[in-house]
């Protein structure tokens, strides 16, 4: 009785268990659920608990073009800062660094960026996306023009922010607990790359640089406070954590009227420019020194490319070439000109034979043939046998010297 007991219990145990694993199995799959409602991951759920961060606390979310890469970033509960949760790979942007201008220019925003909950859009054909808020009131108040510029999946872009279907899945159900959490709108900061002294040294020449410099000082008040910078624009360029004196308005186009910043971030932040401003500096001189090196390189070297072009063919030609040509006798020419044999080792130089004063014209015409080189014998190589046979000659004359003397005494 007590076994069979036994053998029920066991039995039960196991139906439980997989009854269990078939609910947990079911829950964790959300395919029949729409998209927009779908809960986060349990590894993401995870990362939040290790971080100290609620799933309903407020999201900022940071871009840089130069590494394609997305953060978001969420407060924490002890330090009520906002501290980075997760970093994405965006899958494709469009355009170059620099700001979007124009309608259909394909490219891709930078600047800080308000989204609502009515951005989102959980219809999207991407998958899924929300609107970034392109052109905000600093694009508008320079004339700048373009709309539905978005972040969302399929991992296509024209001018938009473009993940994968996973991370926007990811990245959309954070956005919505967010705002389930009562945050009324997050904040997208887009900049062409990391603000750092080395980056900004890097692109010291950029046509945008100002721009960028612009953008440095909301990346500052972000870095050094934790928290979203309060943005406003006012003589079309952007302010950060100002507050208008006597609550005066601001407006895009209009002058700046008289705005102070709370000690606490303005010191901070003028610190941290300081420190940053001199860094810069610094690389800015050591990468203008290295330009300057390799401008004189490439000068030196494109001088000599057109010295050599310009150089005369006697100067640039083969010594055998360049000199002038040695002086041949009529009968060489005679042969060579139609087409006389090789020579041979049988035709040797003779030396001339004196004649004595007074001689007859016999001793004349025997001196003449005794000149006269062979008939079947190339005067060229003859010249060259006499050069190396052995000579009579005083010793300062040498090789070269002894083939001048036999081919030309004069």
């Amino acid at each position: 009785m007590m076994v069979g007991f036994k053998r029920l219990y066991h039995a039960g145990a196991l139906a439980a268990a997989g009854l269990a694993a078939l609910l947990l199995a079911s829950c964790s799959d959300y395919s029949d659920m729409p998209k927009h409602l779908r809960p986060l991951a349990s590894a993401t759920k995870e990362l939040l608990k290790k971080k100290g961060m609620e799933e309903t606390s407020p999201i900022l979310v940071r871009i840089f073009k130069d590494e394609s890469a997305m953060e978001v970033w969420k407060k924490q509960k002890a330090t009520g800062r906002f501290a980075l949760l997760k970093k994405y790979d965006i899958c494709r942007w469009s355009g170059a660094l620099g700001p979007k201008k124009a309608e259909g220019d394909r490219q891709a925003p930078e600047g800080f960026y308000t989204i609502t909950p009515a951005q989102m859009n959980p219809g999207s054909a991407y998958y899924l996306s929300f609107n970034i808020g392109y052109p905000n009131d600093y694009d508008r108040s320079l004339g700048r023009t373009g709309s539905s510029i978005m972040v969302h999946g399929a991992c296509s872009s024209r001018g938009c922010y473009s993940m994968d279907d996973k991370q926007i899945q990811e990245i959309y159900t954070l956005a919505r607990l967010a705002f389930q959490g009562g945050q009324g709108s997050f904040q997208i900061q887009a900049y062409p790359f990391r603000m750092t002294p080395e980056n900004m040294a890097k692109h010291r020449s950029d046509p945008n640089i100002a721009f960028w410099r612009m953008l440095k000082v909301g990346y500052d008040n972000f870095e050094v406070t934790g928290q979203e910078p309060k943005v406003d624009v006012c003589s079309q360029r952007y302010v950060f954590n100002s507050v208008p004196q006597d609550g005066v308005a601001v407006s895009p186009t209009g002058a700046c009227p008289p705005m102070s910043v709370p000690d606490s971030i303005r010191v901070a932040v003028a610190e941290k420019e300081a420190k940053d401003d001199a860094e810069t500096m610094v690389i800015a001189s050591r990468l203008d020194a290295e330009d300057a090196s390799e401008k004189a390189r490439l000068d030196k070297a494109a001088a000599a490319n057109v010295m050599l072009a310009q150089a005369s063919p006697a100067e640039t030609a083969p010594m055998w070439v360049a000199g002038a040509p040695l002086p041949l006798g009529p009968a060489a020419a005679t042969k060579r000109n139609e087409g006389a044999t090789p020579p041979t080792n049988q035709a040797v130089a003779k030396k001339p034979v004196p004649v004595k004063p007074g001689a007859g014209a016999d001793a004349t015409e025997l001196a003449s043939a005794q000149i006269a080189p062979d008939a079947s014998a190339d005067t060229g190589s003859t010249d060259m046998a006499a050069a190396y046979a052995p000579s009579n000659e005083p010793e300062h004359r040498g090789f070269f010297g002894r083939i001048l003397a036999t081919v030309n005494p004069f």
